[in-house]
């Protein structure tokens, strides 16, 4: 069961990496990442391999010291748990670079790098993009309208 789930995770959060990467601009695809929702099906896994394992689990958390961690690891639960979290975590931040990259109107190939670095190496993609949005402005925000008076 853990083998399935942990192949299942990467299956059910690749279509919204896909979307992301090579069709940026349909118009589904902004329909879709949008949502911060689109990282549950990857919590839902997550959740069916920790839950059972809450007892091996918590301990190891709520303490953590490295040959703990290590240990919780090195076991099938371990490896399937730490997989969904960091999928969904990249999902995570994927999905909000990709948003503010529209907003900043980064280019699609400077952003299909950066979002194969976060999955491959998220933290290291997420810095990639906050340094690479620092050269594309947010276009301004209309201005807003004057308060009305009363009386």
């Amino acid at each position: 069961m853990t083998g399935t789930l942990f192949t299942l995770s990467f299956a059910v959060a690749a279509p919204f990496w896909a979307l992301m990467i090579l069709v940026p601009h349909w118009t589904w695809t902004a329909r879709i990442i949008k949502s911060p929702l689109i990282v549950l099906p990857v919590v839902v896994i997550y959740a069916a391999v920790v839950v059972p394992a809450s007892g091996e689990v918590l301990p190891v958390v709520m303490s953590p010291t490295l040959g703990g961690v290590r240990d919780l690891l090195g076991t099938a639960d371990g490896a399937a748990a730490a997989w969904a979290h960091m999928l969904a975590f990249d999902l995570f931040a994927g999905r909000w670079a990709w948003l503010d990259s529209r907003e900043r109107e980064v280019p699609a190939l400077v952003m299909a790098a950066v979002l194969v670095l976060t999955i491959l190496l998220g933290p290291l993609g997420l810095a990639a993009y906050l340094a690479v949005r620092t050269r594309w402005a947010r276009p301004a925000a209309a201005p807003l309208p004057a308060p009305q008076r009363i009386g």
